[in-house]
């Protein structure tokens, strides 16, 4: 059974990363450095490469204390675009068959096949990927993937 958060719960765990906080988590008693940086799941499965510059963003921020209203925005495109690839308007239904659409589209796979033949995108997943690929370009990596997959297919 899924739980949903509210927008203003995700906002609220978004914004531990940016106002980092000591827990006195460990056994022996001293302070432990806890960070949480929600919403980069997606990028971890694809579209790495901006992912692994957005996290460098948000912990110069930290690092600075301060958060500019660019990184505030990145936050809502990264959930937005984290929607359409985890399929979340359905449930999560085709959680994995997005990750396979784009990791197709970019060439390195060559289908959408999931291990359960049942698992494939929904009927809006495919649209809603269109969109967000459209309206943010900046959160994918197709070019890098194009510049570098014949030399990693090799």
């Amino acid at each position: 059974m899924r739980a949903l958060l509210s927008k203003q719960l995700f906002t609220q765990l978004r914004m531990e990363c940016l106002s980092a906080h000591d827990r006195n988590t460990k056994p022996s008693g001293f302070p432990r450095r806890f960070c949480r940086w929600g919403d980069l799941l997606g990028h971890w499965c694809v579209w790495v490469k901006p992912a692994v510059e957005y996290l460098a963003r948000a912990h110069g921020a930290i690092a600075a204390g301060t958060v500019d209203a660019a990184l505030l925005q990145l936050d809502s495109q990264i959930t937005d675009a984290n929607g359409a690839l985890f399929d979340v308007v359905n449930n999560f239904a085709g959680v994995i068959a997005g990750c396979h659409e784009v990791l197709r589209r970019q060439g390195l796979l060559q289908g959408t096949w999931c291990l359960n033949p049942d698992e494939v995108m929904s009927s809006s997943q495919e649209a809603e990927l269109d969109r967000v690929i459209a309206n943010y370009p900046h959160l994918c990596d197709d070019d890098f993937v194009a510049a570098n997959i014949q030399r990693w297919l090799d």
